[in-house]
C-alpha cells in the first residue's frame, strides 16, 4: 500500500513536471567564455536547463494577474515596481487586445520572478541566457562568426521591435525564439556583473560605477551585441519596468522523470 502511494505520488510529480517542460526547450550544458569574467575565472559551467521557447506575452502575464491580485497595478507594493509598472493596460486585468501575443513588458524583475514561481519555473541566471543565446540556428557557439553578430546588432537597431509577434524568428540551435531583436529580458541575477572602470584601479570593484562602467576587462570587445546587453543589464533596477523590458522562464534541466524504489 505504502509503495502503491509512493509510486501515485511520483507519477503526479512527473505529470508536473512534464507540465511545466511544455513550450521550453532542454539545452545541454557546456562549458563557455562570458563576455566578463569573475577574477581570474575565464570559463564559466553551465548545467543542463530548460528555457522557454519564446517569452512571456502580454496573454500569459494577464492570466497571471487575474489568478494573483496582488500583482495588478493598482495592488504592486510600489517597493517592488515602479509607476510605469502595466500602465499601458486598460485597466487591472485587461492588457490591450492588439498585445496580447506580443512579448509583456513593462514589468518589474519582482514581478517576473513572482510570475516564473507561480508556473514552477525560475528566471534563468545570465550565464543561461547568454548560453542560450550564443547558438544561431546551425551552431550552438556562432560567436566566431563575424555575420552572425552583425545580424544581431542589426536586429538590435530596428525601431519598436517589442511590438513583434512571439515566435516570428528563426529558431536557433536549441529549438529557442526570439532571444534577440525583440525585447531585452530580465535575469535571475542581472546586477551580478558590475562594470569595471579603468586599470589603474587596480583590480578593485568601485560599486559606484555599477550604472556607468568602462570597457575594460571586456573579454572579446568584437563581440558588441553582448557588450551592449550586460551594460543594459548594469543600468536597472529590480522596480524598474520599461517599454523594451521582458523575460522569460527558465527550470532546471536534471532528470525529473525518473521514478527509483529501494
Amino acid at each position: 500500500m505504502e509503495k502503491t502511494i509512493m509510486l501515485l505520488a511520483a507519477l503526479l510529480m512527473v505529470n508536473n513536471a512534464s507540465a511545466q517542460e511544455e513550450n521550453m526547450a532542454l539545452v545541454k550544458g557546456g562549458i563557455y567564455s562570458p563576455l566578463y569574467g569573475v577574477g581570474e575565472q575565464t570559463e564559466i559551467r553551465v548545467e543542463d536547463f530548460y528555457l522557454d521557447i519564446v517569452p512571456v506575452t502580454y496573454a500569459d502575464f494577464q492570466q497571471f494577474i487575474v489568478d494573483q491580485p496582488k500583482w495588478r497595478k493598482s495592488n504592486v507594493t510600489k517597493l517592488f515596481a515602479d509607476l510605469r509598472y502595466l500602465s499601458n493596460w486598460i485597466d487591472d486585468k485587461n492588457a490591450p487586445p492588439s498585445l496580447l501575443d506580443k512579448p509583456v513588458t513593462m514589468v518589474s524583475w519582482f514581478a517576473a520572478k513572482a510570475y516564473c514561481e507561480c508556473q514552477g519555473k525560475r528566471l534563468p541566471t545570465v550565464d543561461e541566457w547568454e548560453y542560450a543565446a550564443m547558438a544561431s540556428a546551425s551552431k550552438r557557439d556562432a560567436r566566431p562568426d563575424s555575420l552572425y553578430n552583425i545580424s544581431i546588432l542589426r536586429s538590435y537597431e530596428q525601431p519598436r521591435t517589442y511590438l513583434k509577434t512571439v515566435g516570428s524568428s528563426e529558431a536557433n540551435y536549441w529549438g529557442i525564439k526570439d532571444m534577440h531583436g525583440v525585447v531585452w529580458e530580465w535575469t535571475h541575477d542581472f546586477n551580478s556583473i558590475i562594470l569595471t572602470g579603468e586599470s589603474r584601479n587596480n583590480g578593485n570593484t568601485d560599486a559606484s560605477l555599477f550604472c556607468a562602467g568602462g570597457a575594460l576587462g571586456a573579454k572579446d570587445m568584437m563581440n558588441y551585441a553582448a557588450f551592449m546587453r550586460y551594460a543594459m543589464r548594469a543600468s536597472l533596477k529590480a522596480n524598474y519596468s520599461l517599454t523594451t523590458l521582458g523575460f522569460r522562464c527558465a527550470k532546471e534541466g536534471s532528470p525529473q522523470n525518473q521514478i527509483t524504489f529501494n
